[in-house]
């Protein structure tokens, strides 16, 4: 029998589908019933309206929902959108607009690296395991103050931890730092008497198999850590070495920079060799004469009888920029400005001429960052170095005034913000500073007293909204402190009692130190 006309569809269809009848009050269910099929009117919300308008709620089991027209009462129903729904919108609004922002200003908007205090805060060095004494060569003194020491490129990418290390008596250790138990025995080492005077730079080529060193004896040589051999002897300074770079490109190839103001170009493959000694001698390719001085002219000076030629700006730093082979920058002991030399080979000019062809700049610094923090007057810079990692791109410098300044590689342009520490003194250039492997952290050495080493977290120092954090401070038991170097998790640094310590991350130790002050000063030193 067919149904009435006056039915409603739910009456209709309840006996031919599988539709719950919401009309017996024994069947309860958290659903609602289902729409009726006529279009329902809807009520616009206005200003008015202060309560937000809600879903009517029909309770399971109430006799007004047999009928389609209940449905239709005087609080017309008002459907309103899923929570999550709405969150995920809004959300996705948000990255819309992020992404919008950071397509017209990508560096603004890079989300920054975690800082890494608590890291630099847990380093310790042990006074057993990881004390490595420089000997003395003579008989009236034990040890020897070291001045440089650098770490081989096989140790900083993750093999054998080899430093080599300078000292004043001309000196070069190379030290295993393998980390060791207390009281066990050193690892052999090599020792290499590679001048009569003091060593103030040490160089590893990128395979390893030579040494590059520059002294006060006014040379350069190079040494093989292998037989332990001098094989070079470079000659063309007029004064004390203080800096050699290695040319990433041509291993025959370096660079060497004076306290004369002198930058010198090196071939070994141009050299004579002795017979008897067996060592090749070289004079410099080109030679840069008054590197930083305020002329164009940077041929050899001409000596003035009978008046003294002013000081020559020093050399102080020299390094091969990543990613341009064919250029050099330099700095100087007078003022923070840095220039950047072009090695390539000159043009042949139309003319014969009898000047060599020389060096010429590429760019310089716009800026002195010296003289931006109430300084009188310029000072120089100690040491340089280049970032890696997440500081690619960016030169750190520590200055005469007691301060870490960073430079734009591609430009030599200072940038505002500088790293300081109140205990951090500067007052000889035996101060050394030093980027770590993975580019996150900066390691910089103080003089004075208390002496101590400084660790910056330099990872967003790229960032324009950087500011510098206050740097952590390592105090050792004596001795001023000055050449650093990074191996991985690991931190050589050179004091002036003749002792290379190395400081380690170890976060129980240092937990310990700290619980325990007064029991574990005897064999550890940590963090201040």
């Amino acid at each position: 029998m067919l149904p009435s006309p006056s039915s409603s569809p739910r009456q209709v269809l309840a006996p031919l589908t599988n539709t719950i009848d919401v009309v017996n009050k024994s069947v309860t269910t958290k659903y609602l019933p289902t729409p009726p099929a006529e279009k329902t009117t809807k009520r616009r919300r206005t200003s008015e309206d202060k309560k937000p308008i809600k879903r009517l709620k029909l309770e399971p089991g109430d006799s007004s929902t047999s009928d389609d027209s209940d449905l239709e009462s005087d609080e017309e129903d008002v459907p309103m959108e899923d929570p999550r729904v709405a969150l995920c919108r809004q959300r996705r609004r948000t990255a819309l607009q992020f992404q919008t922002r950071a397509l017209m200003n990508p560096v603004t908007f890079t989300r920054p690296n975690p800082t890494t205090i608590a890291i630099l805060r847990s380093f310790v060095t042990s006074h057993k395991a990881d004390v490595f004494k420089c000997h003395s060569v003579g008989e009236d003194t034990y040890l020897s103050p070291p001045y440089t020491c650098r770490y081989s490129n096989s140790g900083k990418a993750g093999g054998i931890p080899l430093l080599a290390v300078g000292t004043e008596q001309g000196t070069v250790h190379i030290l295993n730092t393998s980390r060791r138990k207390d009281w066990d025995f050193e690892p052999p080492r090599t020792t290499i008497q590679a001048h009569n005077n003091a060593v103030f730079d040490v160089r590893w080529n990128a395979d390893d198999s030579r040494l590059a060193t520059c002294s006060g004896d006014q040379s350069a040589r190079i040494v093989c850590p292998q037989t332990s051999a001098i094989t070079h002897v470079l000659r063309g300074h007029s004064s004390t070495l203080r800096c050699v770079a290695w040319d990433p490109t041509n291993p025959s190839l370096l660079a060497t920079g004076g306290r004369d103001g002198a930058i010198c170009l090196w071939d070994l493959r141009l050299g004579q060799l002795h017979r008897h000694s067996g060592v090749t001698a070289l004079d410099p390719v080109v030679v840069i004469h008054g590197a930083h001085e305020d002329t164009t002219d940077k041929s050899k000076p001409k000596v003035r009888r009978g008046k003294q030629n002013p000081t020559p700006r020093s050399i102080t730093n020299i390094l091969y920029p990543e990613g341009e082979p064919y250029s050099l920058i330099s700095s100087n002991s007078s003022d923070g400005i840095l220039l950047s030399w072009d090695l390539r080979k000159p043009s042949t000019p139309k003319r014969k001429s009898t000047k060599p062809q020389l060096p010429k700049e590429l760019r310089s610094s716009s800026l002195d960052p010296t003289t931006l923090h109430g300084s009188k007057r310029p000072r120089g810079i100690i040491s340089l170095a280049s970032g890696s990692g997440p500081s690619r791109g960016l030169l750190f410098a520590v200055g005469a005034d007691s301060r870490v300044h960073t430079y734009d590689q591609a430009t030599l342009s200072p940038q505002i913000n500088s790293m300081v520490h109140d205990n951090l003194r500067v007052s000889s250039f035996y101060v050394g500073l030093s980027v770590s492997t993975c580019g996150r952290w900066l390691a910089c050495a103080s003089s004075g007293t208390p002496s101590s080493t400084f660790l910056f977290d330099v990872a967003n120092a790229s960032s324009p909204n950087w500011m510098s954090q206050k740097g952590v401070e390592l105090r050792g038991p004596a001795g001023e402190v000055g050449a650093l170097d990074w191996a991985p998790d690991a931190l050589a640094a050179c004091s002036d009692d003749g002792i290379v310590r190395i400081w380690r991350p170890d976060l129980e130790i240092q937990m310990r130190c700290r619980e325990q002050p007064e029991e574990s000063k005897w064999d550890w030193s940590w963090a201040a």
